[in-house]
């Protein structure tokens, strides 16, 4: 059992932000690794980012938008309320070293990961550019916690409702044109991480993403993370979820991706039907 310790509503109706007791975890986890929760004992499996770990105080955070079944149910707890399972760390940690001029690009909630990843890169004395790309501001997350840990931070919005109006991969190519980059990392929707590939591969630049396929059980046996890396199959849960951007079939991770969608749905509005009173939005 994992006990949710804080929770707050990061940016209405569906980003929470969970701050869960796990001692263990805390000190072993590190940036660009995730965990896998289970909230009760008829819940699927679910692998989540780890948005911060905090080993002084025992604690990791995560932050979870609610789309599917579990993550809605999720949103439905509050502070002191208990998380059957919890399971990690897993996948590599984030290569970490001096690289140079560091640029770190994060889409929606994607940002949440970056944090601790940027933390750690600041401390390897990197300068750190991060660009956040949201449709508009209401959906920007993490803004002030990454100030924290950059030397710039540049914002978009497709509607121009805050920072520069467009696509981040527009900023993106144009601050190499002019500044260039040792190594440049990005976390969000896989179409963004695509094309912010297509975006760097002129320069040149070691680009990095961080993939989020179907997974279940997070240790390799299942098989449903693979993806293909340079023309192998790879497991997302062991081998990653970082890779070289350069080598993925985009294509064939956005097909796997869909593969449930009908059987996700139907869950979905089944457990609906047998929790609507649960399903008031907030904390």
């Amino acid at each position: 059992m994992a006990v949710i310790l804080e929770k707050k509503l990061v940016r209405s109706p569906d980003i929470f932000y969970y701050r869960i007791e796990s001692p263990l975890l805390s000190k072993i986890a590190k940036p660009g690794q995730f965990v896998i929760i289970r909230l009760h004992e008829k819940g699927e499996r679910i692998p989540l980012s780890l948005a911060d770990i905090n080993p002084e105080e025992g604690t990791i955070s995560l932050i979870v938008m609610a789309v599917g079944k579990t993550t809605t149910e999720m949103s439905t707890l509050k502070a002191g309320d208990e998380i059957l399972d919890l399971c990690g760390p897993l996948g590599q940690p984030t290569h970490i070293e001096k690289f140079g001029r560091v640029i770190l690009v994060g889409g929606g909630f994607g940002v949440a990961p970056l944090y601790t990843i940027a933390r750690e890169f600041k401390a390897a004395k990197n300068e750190i550019v991060t660009m956040l790309g949201a449709r508009n501001k209401d959906l920007l997350i993490y803004e002030e916690e990454m100030r924290r840990v950059s030397d710039r931070v540049l914002i978009t919005t497709d509607d121009g409702s805050k920072g520069i109006k467009g696509v981040v991969t527009v900023v993106l190519q144009e601050e190499l044109a002019r500044n260039g980059a040792d190594l440049v990392m990005a976390i969000g929707p896989v179409v963004m991480m695509k094309f912010v590939c297509e975006t760097t591969k002129p320069f040149g630049v070691k680009t990095i993403v961080s993939l989020n396929p179907i997974m279940i059980d997070g240790t390799g046996m299942c098989g449903c993370c693979r993806v293909t890396v340079g023309g192998e199959t790879r497991f997302a849960c062991t081998d990653g979820p970082e890779f070289d951007g350069y080598l993925i079939d985009w294509d064939l991770l956005m097909n796997r991706r869909k593969m449930y969608i009908p059987e996700e749905q139907e869950s979905f509005e089944a457990w609906k039907k047998r929790h609507a009173h649960l399903l008031v939005k907030g904390c």
